[in-house]
């Protein structure tokens, strides 16, 4: 599987409860936070959940 570097650089103040989730699952929960996950289905969906809170660029 491919790996992706996933970078948060939008808040989540005052998004819903389901997105806040999301992004704490990602391992994520400040800004300029990032991480290095492998790609396949399930993270593909979790990161299109909240893409507009995202930077992302594969590894």
């Amino acid at each position: 599987m491919a790996k992706v570097k996933i970078t948060q650089v939008r808040s989540t103040i005052g998004r819903p409860e389901v997105q806040k989730r999301t992004i704490a699952a990602l391992g994520l929960g400040k800004l300029n936070r990032t991480v290095e996950k492998e790609l396949n289905p399930a993270m593909k969906g979790m990161i299109n959940a909240v893409k507009h809170l995202l930077v992302i660029e594969e590894a």
